[in-house]
């Protein structure tokens, strides 16, 4: 089976996207302990299964439904907010080369 660009890319960042998903995972926890929840409380309170909760907390995984539900439940659903928004700018020069490039309707084409 042949590996693609992506394969090789996600192969040199090695676990990071396992890692920071553990990490939202935690401080989720933290919150839910600075509140003396249960996880059957907040998964209640989020609408989702406890089964689909405690999973969250020890691998991580959840759909991004569930992980805003979540944020509702402890009211952090702002976080959400700058979440991939505009890129911020260093210095002029990068803002007048951003300027220059014109903004794309659609991606390219991917030979």
């Amino acid at each position: 089976m042949e590996r693609s660009l992506s394969d090789n890319i996600l192969s040199l960042i090695g676990n990071a996207p396992d890692s920071i998903l553990l990490a939202v995972a935690e401080r989720v926890r933290s919150r839910r302990l600075e509140r003396n929840w249960t996880q059957k409380l907040l998964a209640s309170k989020a609408g989702m299964p406890p089964a689909t909760y405690r999973r969250f907390e020890s691998k991580g995984e959840v759909s991004l439904r569930g992980l805003l539900m979540i944020a509702f439940a402890l009211g952090m659903e702002n976080n959400f907010a700058d979440l991939f928004t505009k890129r911020s700018y260093e210095n002029i020069d990068e803002l007048m080369a951003a300027e220059k490039t014109k903004e794309r309707k659609r991606g390219g084409r991917n030979e």
